[in-house]
């Protein structure tokens, strides 16, 4: 049942991880929200993961800004 109740939340992840931003500040918006939902999902820490997918997203922009639009 916990499964059902993130589905929806799991469905829209993809949504939030394709949207890169265009500057830092964005960048690191848009992966904190997409790291909030991914531990909200798997019942992790919500702080860590916005933490993380902040991170992640700034510095996967910053090495191929090609691929991020």
């Amino acid at each position: 049942m916990q499964f059902r109740k993130s589905l929806p939340l799991f469905l829209c992840l993809p949504v939030f991880l394709a949207a890169c931003g265009n500057t830092v500040p964005e960048q690191a918006l848009f992966g904190g929200a997409a790291g909030t939902g991914a531990a909200a999902v798997v019942g992790g820490s919500l702080l860590t993961g916005a933490a993380v997918g902040a991170a992640g997203n700034v510095a996967f922009c910053q090495v191929y800004p090609d691929k991020c639009l």
